[in-house]
């Protein structure tokens, strides 16, 4: 049992009694039942408790990876595969933690042997959701080098931009992009000098994973990284301005994210976690990789090309999915269909992140599920903000309480702590001690990094109010505010209860200039399909009706646009910004 008191010295956690961090704690049950979820009721004796000790050197993949392969050696792990995939047309991969293990390392040899890659050199990695994006994610910490992940609908703009700004060397992506986008941008990219491609063809001047992987070793030593060297770089979704690049830790990730795996997504060994993200985004990092391998959890994958509300219904019933996460914008195209016919036997916990859910939509998931849907708020910059801990009381709309790893306060724009019931920036305490979990520092952009301390604070960039009872509030994105006639309005309050009335599938709310009022509410509204025959000047006053009634009056939209589908990032989110630019004829 040497190894499991090793990693107990590593990563002992104070206040959690099951955390599945191979021997961290004296958590790994007889038979990995699920017990009782821990009393969250007593959310002060938690928070205060709570402790990472950090090592000096720390590497998730010899850490910890590499700990489960251990454990499941020794037959002290449940059946479950580390790794779980499917393509929708029959396909199907599974992994143990020890092939997982066997196979990454033959990448990691591609890396450091065919690419010449050493420590901290960078690596974009360009994949949709298959097998080898997750071998690239553990290969890339075994070398020490950089991952730097991208959605597979980047514009051959958009990989031009990352592959300049980050100053990459090697590129991994598949035969989709590889020809059309890359090859085109890779002159112009000084730095790249590898290019490595997941396909069953060849084409020049690019190394084929699969064939490479057919004649490598998987003997390799894993880099021993300390805990504070650069990881992994992500780029924003870029809804205003350029995509800054951040950077995080080995540390912040691989030992932070505990805090999601443990308290939020609630996961043990004997788990089957589903998180639908595209791997573009941090949200994968979060919850597809580090927060259920850090619990032991099985790691489930849909290939999915694009979202499809009847494969993921049909998905959550067929497979033994137990934690399932994803977008509110999916919940409310799920909760859309007939659910009759669909029985979800070993789901037992919802998640949702990227945005504030609606309490409409999580009321009718309940109805049709039995399950609460525990929102939760982050940001890529961080782990876990805010969230709703299983056996918490939830507040339909809240983002919960302040998760265990940050000090979260409401601040004015002095820095000072505001009292309950009082809008103002969301804030984590910095000074004197910065927790784990934040990232480093905005990568070459010393002037963005700096604009976010105030006072003792890290600015979110968000703003939100806290009530009597602990609980978090989103109100809006900073420039989102709508100021008119006085009165300050969030669009997020306001979309809400737009999506109660049945006319309304989708909305956006912004500002718009108004000769008397400065500016007033807007709603860009699409419509459900059995209401756009309808008369639709009338229905514009019965929307308003609905939102004076249920809300604030003065919140009402004023103006009501119908439109066939909103503007969204590569990652779902609605662009405001282009909307509210429209209505302002500003670019």
């Amino acid at each position: 049992m040497l190894v499991l008191v090793t990693m107990e010295m590593l990563l002992r956690v104070k206040c959690l009694q099951r955390l599945a961090i191979p021997g961290s704690v004296r958590c790994l049950h007889k038979d990995y039942r699920r017990v009782t979820p821990q009393n969250f009721s007593d959310y002060e004796s938690m928070k205060q408790d709570f402790k990472l000790e950090i090592p000096e050197y720390f590497n998730f993949a010899k850490d910890v990876l590499d700990q489960w392969t251990n454990i499941e050696k020794a037959g002290k792990k449940p059946s479950n595969p580390a790794f779980w995939w499917i393509s929708g047309n029959g396909e199907e991969v599974k992994w143990s933690f020890e092939e997982l293990g066997s196979l990454s390392k033959k990448l990691a040899n591609i890396l450091t042997e065919a690419c010449s890659l050493q420590r901290g050199d960078r690596v974009i990695v360009i994949l949709p959701k298959i097998p080898e994006w997750w071998l690239a994610n553990v290969a890339c910490l075994r070398t020490g080098t950089i991952l730097i992940p991208g959605t597979p609908q980047l514009t051959q703009k958009d990989i031009l931009y990352r592959l300049q700004s980050s100053k990459a060397k090697c590129i991994i992506t598949n035969d989709a992009l590889a020809p059309l986008l890359v090859d085109a941008v890779a002159p112009k990219c000084e730095h790249l000098h590898c290019k490595l491609m997941v396909s069953k063809h060849s084409r020049d001047g690019w190394g084929n994973i699969k064939e490479m992987m057919k004649h490598v070793s998987d003997n390799h030593t894993c880099v021993r990284t300390k805990h504070n060297e650069m990881m992994a770089i992500f780029f924003t979704s870029g809804t205003t301005g350029l995509p800054k690049m951040i950077g995080h830790t080995h540390s912040s990730f691989g030992l932070g994210l505990s805090v999601n795996g443990r308290f939020w997504l609630d996961l043990t060994p004997s788990d089957v976690m589903w998180n639908t993200s595209d791997t573009g985004w941090a949200k994968s990092a979060w919850s597809s990789v580090f927060s259920p391998w850090i619990q032991g959890a099985c790691v489930f994958a849909h290939h999915l090309p694009r979202f499809e509300s009847t494969s993921i219904l049909q998905t959550l019933s067929e497979f033994p999915i137990t934690v399932f996460c994803s977008a509110p914008t999916a919940y409310r195209m799920l909760v859309q269909n007939d659910m009759t016919s669909y029985k979800f036997k070993s789901l037992k916990h919802c998640v949702s992140a990227g945005e504030p859910i609606n309490p409409e939509v999580t009321k009718q998931w309940k109805n049709l599920t039995g399950l609460d849907i525990y929102n939760g708020y982050g940001q890529t910059e961080t782990v876990l903000i805010c969230g709703n801990f299983k056996g918490m009381k939830i507040k339909p709309g809240s983002m919960g309480k302040a998760s265990p790893a940050f000090d979260v306060k409401i601040i004015d724009e002095n820095g000072n702590a505001l009292p309950p019931g009082k809008e103002g920036d969301i804030g984590l305490q910095v000074l004197p001690n910065r927790p784990l979990g934040l990232f480093t520092h905005y990568v070459d952009n010393p002037s963005k990094t700096a604009s976010t301390i105030r006072g003792n604070f890290y600015i979110t960039g968000d703003r939100g109010y806290m009530d009597e009872d602990g609980y978090f509030w989103f109100v809006a994105r900073s420039d989102d505010i709508i100021l008119s006639s006085g009165y300050r309005i969030g669009p997020y309050e306001v979309e809400s209860v737009l999506m109660e009335h049945p006319s309304v599938a989708e909305s956006a709310v912004v500002s718009s200039p108004d000769p008397v009022r400065g500016e007033v509410v807007k709603a860009f509204v699409v419509l459900n399909p059995d209401y756009k025959s309808q008369d639709q000047e009338q229905l514009k006053v019965e929307i308003q009706e609905h939102v004076k009634k249920t809300t604030a009056p003065y919140k009402y939209p004023r103006k009501i646009e119908f439109i066939e589908e909103l503007p969204k990032t590569i990652s779902g989110k609605i662009k405001r910004s282009e909307l509210r630019n429209k209505e302002w004829n500003t670019t």
